[in-house]
């Protein structure tokens, strides 16, 4: 036979595909049937998308459509590169904020300052643009110029930058350098192209600087592109090992992903810090280092997505995003928790409950779960801000005070021995005298309540004086929080005050002497009987381990 392919097909694979013919069938005639007769002129793009995206979000929420508009900004997640100017930009009370500008880009070099607020890009206003508005008029080609109008806190009236677009390309490692003198630390922060180059440079750069040993970073890293988390595992793992395996209902795409590559050091202790943040790929590396005895889990129970996508080209230059395997790491385990092939009948979704939880070993023998993320071998609880502080950043006085703060002095010490004055303090406080900082605590909360039931249950005259008594302590309190939390307020205001000088670099460093999780990685690192004994099974250290259970759920 000349090259002809035959393929049988059962009978239940033919119902299925006249189901397919049907249904396609049925929603082309009831779509022409609503775009002839509804009352309204409908736009049949922005139709068909919502009612692809409802269909999608039946299954779950990383199988998405991507419209030909968007694959621009696709495009941008997945290499990390763009065309514009290097600043992020967000709205703001209705005004259009630099929030803040990468060291070494266009905006940053043009002399755009965080704080600073555009009225006018290229002429156009920005009073009525939303976030994604601002983004396109601010991106464009390398080498064309964008003007804008800007007004800054200090000047009298507004001022004109130019700013010459370039190609901007986001980093992996936005941050490496040395804690200690024999402690290296560096920031993983996305899994786009060259993730595992950058990486294996920060580690080398390191090293060539005295680095016995390495705190690695990953909190908050939502991951990316699958072959740079086995890149990145590869620089602390032997060429050969397996890394991840792929497994899905196309068998034929099943795979197993192997270290190529000869490591960079399969020695030198490593701590690497997690969050209930870090998901996907970074639970590959994360879990891969585990797996092998390679690294000390610090921090939090990482996400939970144990799932991997593939983009499949559709007609007019538009793509699917689709989900197409779960993915395991060395000792057996997926680390996928949600379980969106069973939703209750409402529709709600189940998580693996810990009673489920297969138990899997590392290559030296300690027990290690899944169905819920990678668990810490050194577990620490994000720690949990005062309410004081948590409306200081919502409502951006801290931001706003960094930006007050910047104008007013030149220059400050360098970001890890800058310390805010007790004075400054004090100005901060008085800036915040014409500011609104209400908020309720949980006392004031509780109180509420307490005082709206008895005075449903007719007792409020036999209880008032008491509950205003209590009700006068609380909010005399609460007037004095601003002291009471002034070392968290002021580390905070520092990071942002030093980001204003010295960058992203500058801010992570200004956190290098308050950080819960880097102090208690470099505990670890300085005890080496310790960190021994975290990586054995049977051990105490190795026991303490905790179980999967997770106090806080995020989501992706």
């Amino acid at each position: 036979m000349g090259g002809a392919l035959l393929v049988a097909f059962r009978p239940a694979d033919n119902e299925r595909y006249f189901e397919i013919a049907k249904n396609l069938d049925i929603f082309a005639t009831l779509f022409k049937e609503v775009n002839t007769y509804y009352v309204d002129e409908i736009t049949p793009s922005k139709m068909v998308k919502t009612g692809i995206d409802a269909m999608l979000k039946s299954l779950d929420p990383y199988t998405n459509y991507i419209p030909e508009d968007d694959i621009e900004d696709f495009r941008t997640m997945t290499t990390g590169q763009y065309g514009g100017i290097g600043a992020q930009v967000v709205k703001r009370s209705g005004r259009t904020i630099v929030q803040s500008a990468y060291e070494g880009y266009p905006a940053q070099k043009a002399g755009l300052l965080p704080g600073d607020e555009l009225l006018t890009i290229n002429g156009v206003s920005t009073d009525k643009k939303s976030n994604g508005d601002i983004s396109k008029l601010l991106k464009g080609q390398a080498n064309s110029v964008v003007k804008l109008e800007v007004t800054r806190y200090g000047q009298d009236k507004p001022i004109e930058i130019s700013i010459t677009r370039d190609k901007i390309q986001v980093d992996n490692v936005p941050y490496y350098g040395m804690v200690t003198p024999e402690i290296g630390y560096f920031q993983l922060s996305s899994f786009t192209v060259d993730a595992g180059k950058e990486v294996r440079m920060a580690v080398a750069k390191l090293k060539e600087q005295g680095a016995k040993k390495i705190i690695f970073d990953i909190r908050d890293n939502p991951g990316g592109l699958l072959n740079e988390a086995v890149n990145i595992s590869n620089v602390f793992v032997d060429k050969g090992l397996d890394v991840v395996s792929t497994k899905g209902k196309v068998t034929e795409w099943n795979k197993t992903y192997k270290a190529l590559d000869t490591p960079l050091d399969t020695h030198i202790p490593v701590a690497i810090i997690t969050s209930n943040r870090s998901a996907s790929a970074s639970e590959i590396v994360s879990g891969v280092l585990q797996d092998y005895d390679r690294a000390v889990v610090v921090g939090e129970r990482t996400f939970g997505k144990g799932l991997v996508q593939a983009t499949r080209p559709l007609s007019y230059n538009s793509q699917l995003k689709v989900t197409t395997a779960k993915y395991y790491i060395p000792s057996g385990r997926c680390i996928q928790e949600i379980d969106y092939a069973h939703r209750a009948e409402d529709g709600t979704l189940g998580k693996v409950p810990d009673s489920l939880r297969t138990a899997f070993k590392t290559a030296s023998g300690r027990t290690v779960y899944d169905g819920g993320g990678v668990a810490p071998d050194v577990a620490v609880q994000e720690r949990e801000i005062a309410d004081i502080t948590r409306v200081l950043l919502q409502k951006n006085y801290i931001f706003d005070y960094a930006t007050r703060y910047r104008s007013e002095h030149t220059t400050i010490l360098s970001a890890r021995e800058f310390v805010l004055s007790d004075a400054d303090y004090q100005k901060f406080t008085q800036f915040l005298a014409t500011k609104d900082i209400n908020y309720s605590t949980d006392a004031e909360k509780s109180l509420a309540d307490l005082t709206k039931k008895v005075k449903d249950e007719k007792h409020y005259d036999d209880v008032k004086t008491e509950l205003e008594a209590i009700r006068r302590k609380v909010s005399t309190n609460k007037s004095n929080d601003l002291t009471r939390f002034k070392p968290e307020i002021r580390e905070l205001l520092e990071q942002e005050i030093v980001s204003r000088y010295y960058f992203q670099k500058g801010q992570v460093e200004a956190s290098f002497d308050d950080d819960p999780n880097i102090l208690a990685a470099m505990q670890v690192l300085n005890d080496s009987p310790r960190y021994a004994a975290l990586l054995k099974p049977g051990t105490p250290e190795a026991k303490t381990r905790p179980e999967a259970k997770r106090s806080t759920a995020g989501g992706k």
